[in-house]
């Protein structure tokens, strides 16, 4: 299975996590305002679905190079200019990355035996959304950097583009 289809799954899968999330406030909201009652598990659920959506959307941005830059600063400069601050770049966000899943795998190995008030979810299986994402986020990186230290990354790959709002 090809990486496209992989990332394909993953977004149907959030997609659907979004829907379920929707489909909770909406129906927590209609209960508590026309019947005076609600689901009980609603705002707990909704709440560990937003944090997957958000930090697993985030790495699949990361993957099509959709977070914000200074593309409009570094396209300024020659190759060999923009090479380096893409090099740098990667860099410093891939160390960033890795300080962050090596936090979050302490926290998680915590979090197994803190239970979540209403569901008993164990805390480690939410928070691994953030151990899942820093960790596929490092992968991205460090293939970046392999591509751009064998000389396999070319020159309009350097200044990742994800359009503006006046294109």
């Amino acid at each position: 299975m090809g990486i496209e289809k992989f990332v394909k799954g993953v977004e149907w899968v959030l997609i659907s996590m979004f829907g379920v999330m929707a489909v909770l406030v909406f129906g927590n909201v209609v209960l508590r305002y026309g019947f005076n009652s609600g689901i009980v598990f609603s705002e707990e659920i909704s709440r560990f679905l937003f944090m997957w959506l958000t930090l697993i959307g985030a790495l699949v941005v990361m993957k099509d190079h959709g977070h914000l830059g200074m593309s409009s600063v570094v396209d300024r400069l020659g190759e060999k200019g923009q090479r380096i601050c893409r090099f740098i770049s990667d860099l410093l966000v891939m160390a960033c990355c890795g300080l962050l899943a090596h936090g979050t795998w302490k926290q998680v190995i915590i979090g197994m035996d803190d239970h979540a008030p209403v569901t008993g979810i164990p805390m480690g299986y939410i928070q691994s959304s953030l151990l899942i994402s820093s960790v596929g986020m490092v992968l991205v990186l460090a293939y970046s950097l392999w591509r751009q230290v064998t000389g396999r990354m070319p020159a309009e790959e350097l200044v990742p583009y994800s359009g503006s709002v006046g294109e």
